[in-house]
């Protein structure tokens, strides 16, 4: 190899103009001799030795409600679903059901049945798939059908996320975290004054929790179908919990004695602790909420009468594309009882 050979290194002019061009696909005039020939081929050389990153990188989101209640597909396109329950009650004066030899007072079992109604909302999304760009992109090996595809469905699961915890407020719903029939209260103080679990020691956040574990279980007469095993409280409280330990010569965090120190636990009954987003000043004054409950089909559920489909597909000569209609029917959250349920406001 010649030790003397000498290699053209562009001006720095050039190699600017020559970055500009590639920038704007290569379009930028140039003016000059040879060496700006070179200039100009040496930056459609550097385009080509780009490494591209074939990953499209979707939002950062995330949906929650499948953790925390279940839902019941089926039953078509509807208005309302509907549930019965009944009461029980016994006429007479003898309300004990003892009665003596020649008694004419025996009680008589009466039962009562209520119908109850719940909205459906039906869900609809539109996709327009536009001849020209899905070609183009068939070229590079994508589909903007895919890519709209993923969001419509982000979308859905979303909307599920908000009817679930919060309900359709404008159209007088509510969720899990809102319901006006389940019993509020406010935490208590602990010694620091305060009510916040960040001032409390892990004691008064476990009394916090049993108070309400007990309230609700009492309120279903201490059926054990009524012990609630679900508590959802903000993220903020619970990476208190996890990070935090016990005490200073302890090795188990704030989370792990509560999992295991709680009435449910005493019972036999393993109880769920989870971070919950809509938690965050949902109580009373946009105070930071807890809720306990039974997450069970046959406690608290919600219909999806119709999963999200692909209703139908057309084409559109006047947009030169294709229109997609999504559809889907959703329900309202439904309390079957009210009794194993508590929110705890303040934490």
């Amino acid at each position: 190899m010649n030790e003397n050979a000498q290699f053209y290194t562009p001006s720095g002019s050039l190699a600017g103009s020559a970055a500009y061009a590639m920038q704007h696909g290569g379009r930028q005039a140039f003016y000059g001799g040879a060496n700006d020939a070179v200039a100009s081929g040496m930056a459609y050389l550097m385009g080509e030795l780009e490494k591209t990153d074939p990953k499209i990188r979707e939002p950062l989101s995330s949906v929650t409600w499948q953790r925390d209640i279940v839902a019941r597909t089926g039953g078509g396109w509807v208005d309302f679903t509907s549930t019965f329950d009944m009461d029980y009650g016994t006429t007479g004066p003898n309300d004990q059901s003892i009665v003596g030899t020649g008694t004419t007072a025996i009680p008589v079992m009466q039962v009562n049945t209520n119908k109850n109604l719940f909205r459906v909302f039906t869900w609809m999304h539109a996709m327009q798939i536009p001849f020209v760009d899905q070609a183009k992109l068939q070229q590079i090996g994508r589909s903007l059908d895919d890519l709209l595809d993923k969001g419509i469905r982000l979308n859905y699961n979303k909307t599920l996320d908000q009817n679930v915890y919060q309900g359709m407020t404008k159209f007088g719903t509510t969720g899990l975290l809102n319901d006006a029939n389940v019993v509020a209260s406010s935490a208590a103080n602990g010694a620091a004054g305060t009510a916040t679990w960040t001032t409390k020691t892990p004691d008064e956040i476990l009394h916090d929790i049993n108070d309400a574990l007990v309230a609700a279980w009492a309120e279903a007469e201490y059926d054990m179908d009524g012990m609630p095993d679900h508590i959802l409280i903000p993220p903020k409280q619970y990476a208190y919990l996890v990070s935090q330990k016990v005490s200073d010569a302890g090795n188990i965090s704030i989370l792990e004695y509560l999992m295991q120190n709680n009435i449910a636990k005493n019972q036999g009954v393993n109880i769920h602790i989870e971070p919950c987003r809509w938690c965050k000043a949902a109580g009373t004054g946009k105070t930071d909420r807890m809720m306990v409950y039974v997450n069970d089909e046959d406690k608290v559920n919600f219909d999806i009468t119709v999963p999200i489909t692909r209703a139908m597909t057309q084409p559109s000569v006047e947009r030169g594309a294709y229109l997609t209609l999504y559809a889907a029917q959703i329900g309202q959250v439904k309390f079957n009882y009210y009794q194993p349920v508590r929110y705890i406001d303040g934490i």
